[in-house]
């Protein structure tokens, strides 16, 4: 067949015909495994969003000062921590139970916007009351016309976190792909505007902007089209039994989970100034990637486990076997490439910060292995499990970075990650036939 030539018969349809034959096939090739398909969109998600990421902090840190950069991330990371309590783990509980909820799904989505909006902002004005002795490198966010914005911020982005979860529940895990997209293309575009007015809170300004655009563009969708469908689809669903104990004993494991990642940057900052938080942000935000590919395969089996309980250590074998190799491919790509990559955001970034992002992304390689352990108790309702496993990661990781940061930088805290990461996940492997079972041999 001589290049350009289409298959024979295909030459005498019409294109659009052709296109519909070839969009079917590929529509039901897709369809044939739910749980790679959505993990895979969820995961060109992270992957779409690290690329743009990547590309606006070049800019940012191309027209702003390293103690600038540092100090906007650690608000940042101070307001991602606070949306992340105050949404009470509503995310991942919209994950696990809209598959089921058919005609009450409207309610207990609208309800769990309430409770997180409400309790996000609660938290965000604490938090403004106690800043001088928690943080005192944000003590300008007291100000009184930064603080209504950093509360309204707060509110907006716990309600950004429980948008996803309900999108990848009612199965439209593509318009979570499709928000982000959107969220990445404004925040570069109001930091472009923001930097040629020489505004110095730019860098936070634009993350305000497209997290307002992001939420008006899912909201639509999510309550116009996806919800209805969703209900319609399944109208003999039930409200989740016992969701509120479900959800309290989820958000116990979730702080601990989230303080690990988010209180860590708040240390640094205090311990080692704006600057050396620049360093370390910058690599967090590049290795978080691999943890984010990981965490949305996880969603993924949360998804498929509650349409058909039966199959979760087949699921969840699935996901290792079809990550671990990727993963630990592009791990080995990012130890690789360390150095050049952070040269992009100026020479002293590659100085600094190429030995902790390279043991962050080492860090990702035993993170699959706990992930899937947690997603596969919560699935199984073992929620005392799967908080224990995210209280020992929170101390272990939060106790080896006070230790190490001394006497290694923040290189120590590169270090920390991936100790704590292997202290766990050895024990899981050694252990992984008793918790996660072949398929053809029952749970002990």
């Amino acid at each position: 067949m001589t290049p350009h030539t289409a298959p024979p018969g295909v030459a005498d349809l019409p294109a659009a015909p052709y296109l519909v034959v070839l969009r079917r096939r590929v529509g039901q090739t897709l369809h044939y495994e739910p749980l790679l398909r959505n993990g895979h969109v969820l995961v060109a998600s992270s992957l779409m969003t690290a690329a743009v990421g990547a590309f606006y902090w070049v800019l940012a840190t191309s027209w702003y000062r390293p103690e600038t950069v540092g100090r906007s991330y650690a608000v940042i990371s101070a307001v991602t921590l606070l949306a992340g309590f105050g949404q009470l783990n509503l995310s991942d509980v919209l994950v696990r139970f809209v598959p089921s909820a058919g005609r009450h799904t409207r309610r207990l989505l609208l309800r769990s916007y309430a409770a997180a909006g409400l309790c996000a902002g609660l938290l965000a004005g604490a938090f403004l009351v106690l800043v001088p002795l928690i943080a005192p490198g944000l003590g300008f966010l007291r100000g009184p016309l930064v603080a209504p914005f950093f509360v309204a911020g707060t509110m907006g982005y716990a309600l950004f976190i429980v948008q996803d979860g309900a999108l990848t529940g009612v199965r439209r895990a593509h318009w979570v792909l499709g928000e982000n997209a959107v969220f990445a293309v404004v925040k570069v575009l109001v930091l472009t505007l923001a930097a040629g007015w020489a505004v110095s809170s730019g860098i936070l300004l634009s993350w305000a902007g497209a997290l307002a655009v992001s939420l008006l563009v899912a909201n639509y969708v999510l309550l116009r089209r996806a919800v209805p469908a969703h209900e319609r689809a399944h109208a003999d669903g039930r409200m989740p039994p016992r969701l509120l104990g479900y959800a309290a004993t989820d958000y116990g494991g979730a702080l601990f989970r989230l303080s690990a990642y988010n209180i860590v940057p708040l240390i640094v900052l205090d311990t080692l100034g704006g600057a050396r938080n620049a360093y370390f942000s910058l690599s967090w935000v590049i290795a978080y990637t691999l943890y984010l590919a990981t965490y949305n395969m996880g969603s993924s089996l949360l998804v498929e486990a509650a349409h058909d309980p039966a199959r979760i250590s087949e699921l969840g074998r699935r996901v290792l076997r079809h990550t671990g190799p990727p993963l630990a491919a592009a791990v080995l790509a990012l130890v690789v490439i360390a150095p050049w990559l952070l040269s992009v955001f100026g020479a002293e970034y590659a100085d600094q910060a190429t030995g902790v992002l390279r043991l962050l992304a080492l860090s990702a390689l035993p993170n699959l292995l706990l992930n899937v352990a947690i997603d596969v108790a919560r699935a199984r309702r073992r929620l005392a499990w799967a908080v224990a496993l995210q209280a020992a990661l929170c101390a272990l990781v939060l106790g080896l970075t006070v230790r190490l940061i001394p006497p290694f930088g923040i290189t120590g805290v590169g270090a920390a990650w991936l100790l704590a990461e292997c202290a766990l996940a050895l024990p899981l492997l050694i252990t992984l036939p008793r918790w996660l079972p072949s398929p053809a041999r029952s749970p002990r």
